[in-house]
């Protein structure tokens, strides 16, 4: 089935041509664009692909991508070298409608093998742990350690389809881990080690209500901050099941160590196996491999299914949209609670690259020199990150020569702070990267071979489309973005959900011939600058505020906040008193450690730079002064949790 998108549906074409890209940045002092040159074009796969195909241009390029779905995905999982045990009769079946396709039908596979085709020889993964000098763990290390692990589990009765819960901090086990589970047949439920008790059980209950979890892999305690902070612990007083602990290995305060273990829970030396072989699981494509969490900034988290096809979407956006090839070293601060944390995986491993693992937090200098002595070359952050380092100006004097690119996701970044990380590395691009859990990575990002503005998106992702709709419902350019599918990684199920209701339901049909478009929730605006095309986000749809009858995305206010000097960190947020009237603009605000505090001060320099740079009419209601902002284990503010607050709050 070919997907055709009528003209008034597709977003304007974005033009690869560089003419008058010396002029992006004119409205904004700080966004200074990263132009490439014909060289950097060449190195890329998706100019490798527009050659093949024989298509004079990347519009060309994902407009055949989205028009012919079974021929770009046939040719994504070929480039890939994706291995199945049994070949696939049809890659797209479409019987079932647009919310139901079935991909890969009738074949068998287990896409842990396809994270195992490099050379035994060659490094998968370069890790630092505390305290420690540089590891190197060769794909046949590995994956002798992910055979062990699914021997290990065979050996305590786990079977395919049975659920394994993981609570961990990202090291070179943890993905051995978590490949055996999935080469098992079993299905991974991660958790973010950073979660109380609380949290850990409602995601170990929501997931027991689909798989009942046989076990948990935890540790005894994980590294923050020169701290050895608890972690067994936590597993122990949310009543999880039968552990597999692990150690921190640092020697230095270990108290946590000492906790003796439940009865029932034993040490991962004594669970592993000796036996290094194993023979994949063969399994449906559309079984399970891991359920995933949403971020629960508006109440308990989406429990999000992905199968064996959506680790295709995370690889392909790795392969094209980031560029990587077998000689980079990829690095994203992450874990597995998160959904960077398997895309890093399968984007590293089935390009058949190297993955770079630092255990402890991102936050300091430490980080930086392991980025440095590693040699990594595509470095992943979230924008408060970067926003951190801008400030202490702890990356400043340190050698990233060897980074070609950045990427930035998981909030609304700011063109300041992501200039300033390009200068980290002598002015290398950062690719946006926009998406979610049930989409399998993003649907709207960058490009290597395009001109780059900092905080801007330049494409949809290959394989589909986008379409940004109104307030009257007709496209525009500025107002929420519709995910125009089919394409391999868009959720099929919700575990604690109905999946129609909240993708699906009452979205418009659009297109030739009408498709259903899928609700994503984030609101977006396009703009033109030197004859191109960007995009930029504005937040989600809920953090969308009416002030004074004017619409306005939360993430618009906070960027332009973000810059001050007196700011580190801020948050805005719409309250109606006692739920009537108009809405009243309150700013939460982390104020920066490195200037005295005067509240009023602050609260006239905010209110004037929106006055001045967003609307005059916009008035700050309140400025609440906060130690910390509540963010998700993804970096996300939780807003929710600062509108539930407000009336009980203490400046």
């Amino acid at each position: 089935m070919s997907v055709n998108v009528a003209s008034e549906m597709r977003p304007i074409p974005i033009s690869a041509d560089n003419t008058g890209a010396a002029n992006l940045g004119a409205d904004n002092p700080a966004a200074v664009p990263w132009i490439p040159t014909d060289a950097d074009i060449q190195h890329t796969h998706i100019a490798h692909w527009q050659k093949q195909l024989h298509l004079d241009s990347y519009q060309a390029l994902h407009r055949w991508s989205i028009e012919h779905p079974t021929r770009f995905w046939e040719r994504a999982i070929q480039q890939l070298g994706i291995h199945f045990q049994k070949g696939y009769r049809q890659l797209l079946e479409l019987s079932k409608g647009i919310e139901n396709p079935q991909w890969l039908v009738g074949a068998k596979m287990n896409i842990a093998q396809s994270c195992f085709l490099a050379p035994a020889a060659a490094t998968a993964i370069v890790f630092q742990r505390p305290g420690k000098p540089i590891e190197h763990w060769q794909y046949g290390t590995l994956e002798r350690l992910t055979n062990r692990v699914a021997n290990g589990l065979a050996a305590m009765g786990v079977q395919k389809g049975d659920g394994i819960a993981i609570d961990l901090p990202m090291s070179p086990e943890s993905v051995a881990i978590y490949l055996g589970i999935i080469k098992l047949g079993g299905v991974v439920v991660a958790i973010a080690d950073s979660f109380a008790p609380e949290e850990i059980r409602v995601r170990l209950k929501i997931a027991n209500d689909y798989s009942l979890i046989k076990v948990i892999f935890t540790q005894d305690a994980i590294w923050r901050k020169s701290q050895v902070l608890p972690l067994y612990s936590k597993i122990i007083a949310a009543q999880a099941p039968r552990a597999i602990v692990l150690s921190c290995q640092h020697e230095r305060d270990n108290i946590w160590a000492q906790q003796p273990l439940r009865t029932g829970d034993v040490t991962w030396e004594n669970f592993l196996s000796e036996n290094d072989q194993f023979e994949a699981v063969a399994c449906d494509p559309n079984e399970f491999t891991h359920i995933l969490f949403s971020s629960g900034t508006t109440g308990e988290p989406k429990a999000i299914p992905w199968d064996h096809t959506t680790p295709i979407k995370c690889a392909t956006d790795g392969h094209l949209h980031h560029d990587i090839h077998l000689t980079d070293v990829v690095a994203w601060p992450t874990n597995l609670g998160w959904m960077m944390g398997p895309w890093l995986i399968y984007a590293s491993l089935i390009n058949q690259a190297t993955m770079a693992l630092y255990v402890d937090t991102p936050g300091d200098v430490g980080f930086g020199k392991f980025i440095q002595n590693a040699r990594v070359s595509l470095l992943g952050v979230v924008p408060s990150l970067v926003n951190s380092w801008k400030r202490s100006q702890c990356m400043n004097d340190l050698d990233w020569s060897a980074i070609r690119a950045f990427s930035s996701t998981g909030e609304c970044s700011n063109p300041a702070d992501m200039a300033f990380l390009m200068t980290l590395a002598g002015h290398k691009p950062v690719i946006e990267y926009c998406g979610g859990t049930e989409i399998g990575c993003a649907y709207m990002t960058g490009t290597l071979l395009q001109t780059a503005l900092p905080s801007t998106f330049t494409t949809p992702a290959l394989g589909l489309d986008v379409v940004i709709l109104g307030e009257t419902g007709q496209p525009s350019t500025q107002g929420e973005a519709f995910i125009v599918g089919p394409s391999i990684g868009l959720s099929t199920g919700l575990l604690n959900r109905d999946h129609h209701s909240v993708y699906f339901a009452d979205t418009p049909r659009y297109g030739i011939p009408r498709s259903l478009l899928r609700r994503h929730g984030d609101r977006i605006e396009q703009f033109s600058t030197a004859g191109n095309r960007y995009y930029r986000a504005q937040g989600r749809m809920d953090d969308t505020m009416n002030l004074g009858g004017i619409k306005v995305s939360a993430a618009e206010i906070e960027r332009i906040i973000q810059p001050l000097d007196r700011v580190q960190d801020v948050a805005a947020i719409a309250l109606s008193p006692s739920n009537e009237g108009p809405s009243q603009l309150h700013i939460y605000v982390v104020p920066s450690p490195y200037y005295p505090l005067n509240r009023e001060r602050l609260f006239l320099e905010v209110q004037q730079q929106i006055r001045q740079r967003l609307n005059p009419l916009f008035k700050v209601h309140d400025l609440v002064i906060v130690d910390t902002l509540p963010r998700t284990a993804s970096q996300k503010v939780m807003r929710r949790k600062l509108r539930e607050s407000y009336p009980l709050k203490v400046d």
